[in-house]
């Protein structure tokens, strides 16, 4: 069976996922499932490529890798959280989006907590690799490489900022905050870094210290000034919009947003705050599946893909 056949059967009945490997000289557009053996477990992962002209061409184009929370799945992460909105800004903008997996629907972020930990998965291999991966069907601007993720996804982000920095350009987290056990890492290279919390967050405390749910603990955290501070004095940051609050789109969420942005002006690396004053453990402009009283309030007046890719887009390394 031909490999574009097997792309066919694969959109039209989702019946079956494929390497991008079988045939890294062609190139294939739209919605693609794909797998990836690392350390002996085959992994899996969606993406999405834009059907541009760039992509025929081979011009570079950056690369965007969103991790879902913990619980998801990438197909959960395209489809629900983000509602297909970093597709469609995919392809209005001219970039590659890739949804990976994790194993058991986690991921090991490094507060050594989870299944995958305990178990050794080694997923910033698994990420570096799906980058290697992808880079060798298409062209991939290494000048651009972003991952934005979920609650787990995005404390994994501040995980592959320490310790993929020389690969990751910018990293962008919402509901979640850096895990403590990596705040004595030093990346080699700088990593802008955009972060999106509510100060009612009752998973992921905007002060530190245990993620939770109910009486079920997983792992210690920093808190969203610490986190701020470590990325601002690593980028070598200093302060250049201080705490401007947008306007309140919606008043019936009983939330508002606020920014401040720090700046290095030799270089351009960044560290971007939006905090929401009442805001809970969720993505702004997603899906909400679960219940007030379980994550808190949602905002309403900002969309999170929006901005992320609008921060990402503004930085290079």
């Amino acid at each position: 069976m031909k490999l574009h056949l097997k792309f066919a059967l694969l959109l039209l009945f989702g019946i079956c996922s494929i390497s991008l490997s079988d045939s890294a000289s062609e190139k294939y557009t739209g919605y693609i499932d794909a797998t990836l053996t690392v350390d002996g477990i085959e992994r899996t992962y969606c993406m999405y490529v834009p059907d541009i002209p760039a992509v025929h061409n081979r011009e570079p184009l950056p690369l965007l890798i969103a991790l879902h929370g913990a619980g998801g799945t990438a197909k959960g992460m395209e489809e629900n959280v983000t509602l297909g909105k970093f597709d469609e800004l995919a392809y209005k903008e001219g970039f590659i989006v890739v949804y990976p997996d994790g194993v058991q629907k986690q991921w090991n972020d490094g507060k050594n907590d989870t299944n995958t930990s305990k178990d050794g998965v080694d997923d910033v291999e698994f990420i570096s690799m799906l980058i290697d991966e992808v880079a060798k069907v298409y062209s991939i601007d290494d000048r651009r490489i972003y991952v934005t993720g979920l609650s787990n996804g995005g404390m994994m982000a501040f995980r592959l900022a320490c310790e993929l920095s020389d690969r990751i350009t910018a990293i962008a987290a919402v509901a979640a905050l850096m895990p403590e056990n990596l705040a004595s890492t030093i990346p080699t290279d700088k990593v802008s870094v955009l972060l999106i919390h509510g100060t009612d967050d009752p998973l992921v405390p905007w002060d530190g210290g245990n993620v939770h749910l109910f009486s079920i603990s997983g792992g210690r955290v920093l808190s969203v000034a610490q986190t701020v501070e470590f990325w601002v004095n690593h980028n070598g940051c200093s302060l250049q919009i201080p705490k401007t609050y947008l306007p309140d789109v919606d008043e019936t969420d009983e939330t508002r947003v606020w920014k401040e942005e720090y700046t290095n002006v030799q270089d351009g690396a960044r560290v971007v705050l939006y905090g929401i004053d009442g805001g809970g453990h969720s993505w702004p402009g997603g899906i909400v599946n679960l219940p007030m009283w379980i994550i808190g309030r949602t905002n309403n007046d900002i969309n999170a893909c929006d901005l992320i890719w609008t921060f990402f887009k503004s930085v290079k390394k």
